[in-house]
């Protein structure tokens, strides 16, 4: 029944030689000879899909559980006598096994304390953390995100766009994709030209200069100024009995507003110069605000030039009867067999709407880039648009349109509800940023650990938190769900927040100024002496799975499973930093352990703080 040991020990030290490929060699150690046991046990030959391991669940005692359920068929057996069978020829044949038990289908085993130190042993010389993510099949990766309008500032819904568009460009580069990260900005259309029309009317020549106000609120108080005029005008169309939908559209502002468009796709002059000098004061005031949070792009479209090739594309459409004109000369496609209804293109007065300019937007860049995937970061009430996009492009016979993705992120609300843009009540970024900042001021003064930093490094260390906390409380939300930012909760320095991982963060360095203090220093050499205990080996069971976690994050499009796992894993170190000594231990194998434990740690939840965009304190 014996297998011969040098076999597996073989297979082991193969895996273990090829340190890119470490993190999964219990894997393929467990999935090999799990084959040999049905083959012993049962005479049969088993297909590698059929040996179905996961991670075994928190609440049971195991590293790695098997699922029994596919393996019925060879045995003939019922699960819990299965499990039993294959369980004692692993432990008899593997000394990597410790142990195992069978819970009703799932055999769950323990691997032994001394395979996790010479894990460790190799994961603490690893020179890059991020070696073992690599993609098998590396693709060029689009990534959009921020998409703002320049008729108003960012707000909080912008700030989780580019926080969730930033980090997952992040991740997707360090699992060795080329990513090109960009920005559409929407320069153009009815929106901009009530800003504008508003300033012309009541601005009296202000600017950001004269007035000292950035150049995106300077131009988003007119965008609310406009709506405030013209709900004026609307009551009083409603007060003469016009019908609210009426009333509106034949409203004297949205009248101009409309000849504005007009006036400006038609180049001229006037119009296009306004439209230049406001959107420069917009674009200066959201530079400031991307530098503020840290995020950046490769490569910035404009609407106002993408539209013109949209509008191109579509006329070559209708030219293919891919398209079709309406009595009234506005351009449609039928999309009634995929049951997405009928889309207007162009509008009877020949202007571009939303759709067009993504059309011209997608074959422009693809052209440029030639991308596998293009990933838009927009929020769920666009789910319609980008299935009307994909499909139209594939009418149009765009093959890359097949990589087109939509990842679809719920809506961020306070606790006071939606925010709405017309009627001045949302949350602007650059103030809740600042917020943030003098929040995380308070807390840390009240903590008192500030009395030997200057004013500069104090307000680094402000700025750092409070950003963490923003970041931190937006990113460990998973996407797709609609979420309510609360302040208050983020900031907190204990709990799942970003505040807490950073103070776990600047602990560690702590630990390391001490040890120099004291004249101790790290030797990796003593590492497989150590004999730790059962805390410590928690630790590197969750530093195992760092590499997994940055995985599941780029293949699901969720930043989400990587902020929680920073979470769980300052938690665990947390718990070990109050239950034992590190410097004070006396044995010296494992003090170096544990020494080597804090750096490792330090190091991951840095690296996995950095895909979300967030800066590390080396002291709080």
């Amino acid at each position: 029944m014996f297998i011969l040991m040098s076999v597996y020990t073989a297979i082991f030290l193969k895996c273990y030689i090829c340190r890119r490929k470490f993190l999964t060699t219990m894997d393929i150690v467990l999935k090999d000879i799990i084959k040999d046991a049905i083959k012993f046990l049962y005479n049969s030959d088993v297909s590698c899909d059929l040996i179905q391991l996961q991670e075994t669940r928190k609440d049971f005692t195991g590293d790695f559980t098997l699922i029994l359920f596919p393996l019925l068929r060879f045995s003939k057996n019922t699960p819990e006598q299965t499990g039993e069978s294959i369980g004692n020829y692993i432990l008899e044949n593997l000394p990597s096994v410790a142990g195992f038990n069978v819970i009703k289908g799932f055999l769950n085993l323990e691997i032994s304390d001394e395979w996790w130190v010479e894990y460790f042993c190799n994961f603490s010389r690893a020179k890059n953390l991020f070696a073992s993510c690599q993609a098998d099949e590396p693709r060029i990766i689009m990534v959009e995100y921020s998409s703002p309008n320049t008729n108003k500032p960012l707000h909080l819904g912008h700030i989780r766009n580019n926080l969730l568009g930033f980090s997952l460009s992040r991740i997707l580069s360090v699992c060795g994709h080329k990513v090109i990260k960009t920005n559409i900005v929407n320069d153009r259309g009815i929106h901009i030209c009530k800003s504008m029309l508003a300033w012309l009317k009541l601005g009296e020549g202000e600017t950001p200069l004269s007035t000292g106000i950035k150049g995106d609120h300077l131009v988003g108080k007119y965008y609310v100024r406009f709506e405030k005029e013209l709900n004026a005008q609307v009551n009083d169309l409603l007060s003469r009995g016009v019908n609210e939908t009426e009333a509106r559209n034949s409203a004297p502002l949205m009248q101009e507003a409309r000849d504005m468009l007009l006036k400006w796709e038609a180049g001229d002059r006037e119009v296009v110069n306004l439209w230049k000098m406001m959107n420069s004061w917009v674009y200066d005031g959201f530079d400031e605000t991307y530098k503020m949070l840290g995020v950046d792009f490769d490569k910035i479209y404009y609407e106002s030039e993408t539209y013109i090739i949209g509008k191109n594309l579509v006329l070559s459409g209708l030219n293919d009867n891919i398209f079709y004109r309406h009595s009234d000369s506005s351009i449609w496609v039928d999309l009634t067999t995929e049951e997405l209804g009928q889309k207007l293109l162009l509008r009877s007065d020949g202007t571009a709407v939303y759709i067009t300019q993504d059309i011209g937007t997608a074959v422009a860049r693809y052209e440029d880039f030639g991308f596998d995937k293009t990933i838009y970061v927009v929020g769920n009430e666009q789910n319609y648009h980008f299935q009307v996009l994909k499909v139209i492009l594939k009418k149009m016979g765009y093959s890359f349109a097949e990589g087109l993705i939509h990842f679809s992120y719920g809506m961020v609300e306070l606790p006071e509800g939606r925010m709405k843009s017309r009627e001045g009540t949302t949350v602007d970024a650059d103030d809740l940023v600042d917020e943030m900042k003098d929040t995380a001021r308070k807390v840390s003064l009240e903590l008192g650990k500030l009395s030997d930093f200057n004013e500069e490094e104090k307000e680094d260390i402000f700025r750092r938190i409070g950003l963490g906390a923003l970041k931190y409380f937006i990113l460990k939300v998973d996407p797709r769900k609609n979420m309510t930012f609360k302040p208050e909760e983020s900031i907190d320095f204990n709990g799942n927040t970003g505040p807490f991982i950073q103070y776990t963060y600047a602990r560690i360095k702590s630990v390391f100024r001490k040890a120099e203090q004291l004249g101790i220093t790290v030797d990796n050499s003593l590492v497989p002496q150590a004999k730790p205990g059962k805390k410590e080996i928690e630790i590197v069971k969750l530093l195992r799975k760092f590499t997994i976690a940055i995985k599941e994050a780029a293949s699901g499009y969720s930043p989400a499973i990587m902020a929680n796992y920073c979470y769980d894993l300052a938690k665990e170190y947390n718990q070990f930093y109050h239950d034992f000594s590190i410097l004070g231990e006396e044995n010296e194998a494992l003090r170096n352990f544990r020494l080597v434990l804090s750096k490792v740690t330090g190091d991951v939840l840095a690296s996995g703080m950095w895909l979300l965009g967030i800066e590390m304190p080396e002291r709080m």
